[in-house]
């Protein structure tokens, strides 16, 4: 096979400026063409058609950029019959690394171990003022070159001469490549323009295997994601078929990758009645780029090979390329979440229902042990009273003071059994208990709506407290002139609300009362807020489920 490469030279190949002043310099090369049967130098060099034919090949065998370098070094080195080459590539530091060394000689030698450890910047050395100027340069004795910071090293590893030509890729100097021997030689023009034509040709192939290297280390490192991933993990196209479907999602919903890929993903994985809204809300986004989901977490329904169905979180985002929209979806199975979150809410409750079974307990041991017995001895005492009749200036005040001491102590019983479990509420129901909440609130209170018919106790009594609490901070805290109750009843859910015209400034996170009201409504199942912005009042409200 016969390969004709021309190669035609219009810029002086020679180094200028930063260096000393024995550099040498060549002139302008008008052409060279490297059909010439026998283009060679002082040394003996081959003809540059050799060379340039046998970095070509390396270059189509070479598998990657460092096979390629070290490829390009050793056909270049020994075509030459020079002794070291080395190729600089421009780090993201700056700086010129060395990324690869070609030795004529095995053993290896003080001066290679010196370019694998050095660097240098923009200007510096030979590589430096190569990268500095993007044009070859030759030195026909290093030793003797001012801007050679690695003379003593080259002079005990016995090399004189070197050259160094720029490795261009499409967007600028990326590297360069340099060589050395042991013999001082004057510039080659002819090998010097052939190796920089060379070097253009190297820095393209080398850029490109870069890039592809990029691209399979990016895809090695999606994929070990995608595999390690706990989540599902399914991407679609515009049409919802499905691209990707990760391990964890075969997993979740009972399927292969290989069965799925092409496959609608409404079909496979969601319920019967939510494919349509899927789609719908799909086709909308193609037709307007507008959509509530994408990036946000909610809680949907997924179905399994078997067609058992369970619940997920999703979260959606579009993949940002060019062409037609792909999305992927991060899905997490939420069963055992919800099954624990169920089991807190029974908890909570049975604590709640707890709670309530003690209060009763303690305000019929009030009803029936204590406050009966301080009856008796009132009674005993009244008894006593009347039946005394000597010595009755004496005996009769003091009766009459243990009477009025027992009627204090009785009232103090009654009151204590009404703060555990007030009995109004057991007796009347909420709309009674309610009202004389209101009765005895120094705050005008209306109660604008309540309920006209008995309610389960544990609703009753989370309700009264709700209002109680509400209102012993209004007038407490609040400085408000007058207050609003309401209690509703609407599908499902007891809506408490406690409205003041007060200063306003309440905070949850302070003081126990309001921390309190929270954790019961919450252990109930329910939701507690409070709208309390200064100078425009306050606003407590609960809602409990009533199932």
């Amino acid at each position: 096979m016969r390969v004709n490469i021309s190669m035609r030279v219009v810029a002086d190949p020679m180094s200028a400026g930063a260096g000393s002043d024995e550099r040498p310099t060549c002139d302008t090369l008008s052409s060279v063409s490297v059909e010439d049967p026998a283009v060679g130098n002082q040394a003996g060099l081959p003809t540059l058609p050799r060379i340039e034919l046998s970095v070509v090949r390396a270059l189509v065998e070479a598998a990657d950029a460092e096979q390629t370098y070290s490829r390009v070094l050793a056909e270049i080195g020994t075509a030459l019959g020079w002794e070291l080459g080395a190729v600089w590539e421009i780090s993201a530091a700056d700086e010129l690394c060395c990324v690869a060394v070609w030795e004529a000689s095995p053993d290896g030698s003080e001066f290679r171990s010196l370019l694998e450890h050095v660097t240098f910047e923009c200007g510096e050395g030979l590589p430096g003022r190569v990268w500095e100027s993007g044009r070859p340069a030759w030195i026909t004795d290093v030793v003797a070159d001012a801007n050679f910071p690695r003379a003593e090293a080259a002079a005990r590893a016995g090399l004189r001469a070197a050259f160094c030509l720029p490795i261009a890729g499409p967007d600028g100097i990326v590297g360069t490549m340099e060589f050395f021997t042991s013999k001082p030689l004057e510039p080659d023009a002819p090998l010097l323009a052939s190796m920089t034509v060379l070097g253009n040709v190297i820095g393209q192939v080398v850029v490109r295997r870069h890039a592809q290297e990029a691209v399979r280390n990016h895809e090695a490192l999606t994929g070990a994601i995608l595999g390690a991933a706990l989540d599902a993990i399914i991407t679609m196209d515009d049409e919802g078929r499905i691209m990707e479907f990760n391990p964890a999602a075969e997993q979740m919903f009972g399927y292969s990758g290989d069965e799925v890929a092409g496959a609608d993903m409404a079909e496979l994985i969601m319920p019967p009645s939510l494919r349509t809204p899927h789609r719908r809300g799909l086709a909308r986004y193609l037709e307007s780029g507008q959509s509530i989901y994408l990036d946000s977490r909610i809680e949907l329904t997924g179905m399994r090979s078997d067609q058992t169905e369970f619940p997920v979180e999703v979260t959606i985002t579009r993949i940002d390329l060019p062409g037609p929209p792909r999305f992927t979806g991060f899905i997490r199975d939420i069963t055992e979440l919800k099954r624990a979150e169920a089991a807190l809410r029974a908890s909570r409750a049975r604590l709640v229902e707890t709670a309530a079974v003690e209060r009763r307990r303690l305000e019929r041991n009030l009803h029936d042990g204590a406050q009966q017995s301080l009856n008796a001895v009132a009674l005993k005492l009244r008894t006593a009273a009347a039946s005394v009749e000597g010595g009755r200036a004496v005996l009769a005040p003091l009766l009459e003071d243990a009477q009025a001491d027992l009627a204090v102590a009785v009232e103090e019983l009654r009151e204590l059994a009404r703060g555990i479990h007030p009995a109004s509420l057991t007796e009347h129901g909420l709309g009674l208990a309610l009202s004389g909440l209101a009765e005895r609130s120094p705050v005008e209170v209306s109660i604008t709506e309540v309920p006209s018919y008995r309610l389960s106790e544990t609703l009753e009594v989370a309700a009264y407290y709700v209002v109680a609490e509400g209102l012993t901070n209004v007038a407490k805290y609040a400085s408000a002139d007058r207050a609003t109750v309401s209690v509703v009843l609407n599908e499902g859910t007891m809506t408490v609300e406690v409205a003041d015209d007060g200063r306003g400034g309440a905070d949850l996170t302070k003081g126990t009362g309001l921390r309190g009201l929270a954790d019961r409504v919450e252990a109930l199942g329910g939701r507690f807020d409070i709208d309390s912005a200064r100078r425009r009042g306050t606003r407590l409200r609960a809602e409990i489920p009533t199932a």
